[in-house]
């Protein structure tokens, strides 16, 4: 009989051979644990017997929680007790320090096969009562307040107390009789903020074939359509929709026209000298309503009509459009290396950013595939948005999250993408201060193999990594190099370029190397917080960037290592001067470790 196990306490990672559940051998319940030494919070992975294929992701402190289940794909084997395992020697499962469980096949660069929830349960991200799976209940809406609604057609509980029930037809699905009977019809939900879980993407095109895919299957409940089908089978769980509904995406449910109409009894007497004059007035005001449905499916069409075929549906538009979004190019928001950017609202009043590209050279046909595959990245540090300046703490968590950025861009992108020009000026924030990487304009793809060799040097002065330089092939590493300098910029709330005079030193990351040797990396803090940081952090802040700025490439870390490091997570020592710094202060290997605090001072 086996006692004990290295299986049995898993931490946060699930390898092969390994299982989750109640074990009848140890009479433990195994789980997944994970703690954000950042934030001071710990998640908790654990199976939920009373759903099939159901799983919870507890927070604590705090006692957040996030319900959901496992897709079908994903083997669980119920033999008496629920367990998941599985044996595929080439996955694993992860629970990541933000909450997200993660499924995973090792040494392929599209390695993340599933992941929940879609929205991390984090210190600076939403995550309510509507992420809890028995909050509302089945095909209940869950406002962004955490209020629960039913839709048109369902009827709700009558004391108007929810306890999870959720909402039921009022007049229920016959699947026994013809599924295409005109009686069959789908209600337009507006204003969703976050879709339904567990929804299915159908590869086929447009908005018809979308309806008619799910009107083929009747256990098919609903379907949604923006570029990509989506369809949902069975109960409606988790759906999120906006307070006034004047936004969002939408979503059709099925419904028959005896549901919709019991939604809709009204009794209306007319008197009999009247019933044609209210024909009349009706029929024009259908005929004039029909006219402007089919002007907006007209101008609709054209925009789906540009789609780019292929798994990233990026639109394309003409120059037409283009101007006429921008108002003639009207609106300048600024203007970086490669082109202006304007501002532009599309037909469907989204705000965008329109960048017009000057003295471009590289060839259509790479363009638009370089264009695409950056269209379909999606992380929550990959997006254009607002500026900053801040205290320690939103310091701290800008450089973590632009970290993670970056290491999904270098290590989780089907591709290996180099942003090429990271610098503070492309960080931008949202109003939750989150931090985003913005200006792709210089960004370059790059083979896992790095067989392909940048020629042309992109980027910005006082954030070029040494290799850009000397010609050696130019890796993630480069990317790396300009985040060690941008962070050292975020710790002093100046630029690196910036002359300073401190003893010998006039150059701002040789003198934050050397003091980092000397152990008093406060005296590299932006004298504008007043001290006000906390001691830990900022001297693993300090290491990161000065290991970030080496000169050999293979002397820098991963992203994915420089996450961990400002998580708390793996340790940071004291990295060594970088000899293309000393030659700023006329020092070599063996002077520097001589230098004393009685000739640096702060």
């Amino acid at each position: 009989m086996v006692i004990w196990q290295s299986f049995d306490n898993p931490s946060h990672v699930l390898l092969p051979g390994g299982h989750l559940g109640f074990s009848p051998i140890t009479g433990k319940n195994t789980t997944l644990v994970t703690y954000s030494f950042l934030y001071n919070i710990s998640y908790t992975l654990s199976l939920d017997a009373t759903t099939k294929r159901g799983f919870i992701i507890q927070q604590s402190p705090g006692g957040r929680m996030f319900a959901g289940t496992f897709p079908e794909w994903i083997d669980i084997h119920e033999d008496g007790d629920y367990v998941l395992a599985f044996n595929d020697v080439h996955t694993y499962m992860h629970l990541t320090s933000s909450g997200i469980i993660r499924f995973a096949k090792q040494r392929e660069c599209d390695s993340v096969l599933w992941s929940a929830p879609t929205i991390a349960c984090g210190v600076h991200t939403y995550c309510g009562r509507c992420d809890l799976d028995s909050h509302c209940g089945p095909y209940s809406l869950c406002t962004s307040s955490g209020s629960c609604t039913c839709p048109v057609g369902f009827d709700s509980p009558s004391t108007g107390r929810w306890t999870g029930e959720g909402c039921w037809r009022e007049v229920p699905l016959n699947c026994e009789s013809n599924p295409a009977e005109p009686e069959v019809t789908f209600y337009p939900i507006d204003g969703i903020l976050r879709y339904p879980q567990n929804g299915w993407m159908s590869k086929v095109k447009g908005m018809r074939e979308c309806e008619s895919s799910c009107l083929r299957d009747c256990t098919c409940t609903a379907f949604a359509y923006d570029s990509t089908c989506l369809l949902w089978f069975g109960e409606l769980r988790n759906t999120v929709v906006l307070e006034s509904g004047s936004d969002g995406n939408r979503v059709y449910i099925r419904t028959t026209s005896k549901q919709q109409q019991s939604s809709f009894r009204v009794t209306h007497v007319f008197f009999p000298h009247k019933r044609m004059v209210v024909l009349w007035v009706t029929g024009a005001f259908a005929f004039i309503l029909i006219g402007f449905i089919l002007l907006w499916r007209c101008r609709r069409k054209l925009f789906e009509e540009t789609m780019v075929n292929g798994d990233g549906s990026l639109k394309v538009f003409s120059f037409a459009q283009i101007k006429k979004i921008t108002k003639n190019f009207s609106e300048k928001l600024g203007e970086g290396g490669f082109g202006c950017v304007f501002k532009g609202t599309m037909p469907v009043s989204t705000m965008v950013a329109v960048k017009r590209l000057k003295g471009f050279v590289q060839g259509d046909k790479q363009f638009r595939a370089e264009v695409q595959t950056i269209g379909m990245i999606q992380h929550t540090n990959l997006v254009r948005l607002l500026g900053f300046c801040l205290n320690w703490e939103l310091r701290y968590s800008v450089a973590l999250g632009t970290a993670r950025g970056l290491a999904y861009l270098h290590e989780e992108c089907r591709y290996c993408i180099l942003h090429c020009d990271l610098k503070p000026d492309n960080i931008l924030l949202d109003e939750l201060f989150c931090p985003k990487i913005a200006d792709f304009g210089m960004a370059k793809l790059l083979g896992r193999d790095y067989s392909r060799v940048l020629t042309t040097m992109r980027g910005t002065i006082g954030y070029l990594a040494p290799e850009w330089i000397s010609g050696v092939p130019i890796t993630q590493k480069a990317d790396v190099y300009s985040y060690g300098m941008m962070l050292l910029e975020i710790i002093s709330g100046r630029r690196n370029s910036e002359k300073i005079k401190e003893g010998k030193f006039t150059y701002f990351p040789t003198y934050a190397a050397v003091k980092l040797n000397e152990g008093n990396g406060m005296c590299l803090l932006d004298n504008g917080l007043g001290g006000n940081a906390d001691a830990e952090q900022l001297a693993r802040a300090c290491r990161v960037a000065c290991w970030c700025i080496q000169d050999a490439a293979d002397h820098r870390p991963m992203m994915g290592q420089v996450v961990r490091m400002l998580e708390g997570v793996m340790d940071v020592e004291v990295p060594p001067v970088p000899r293309s710094l000393q030659k700023y202060v006329g020092m070599d290997d063996s002077t520097c470790s001589d230098w004393t605090a009685s000739e640096v001072s702060c």
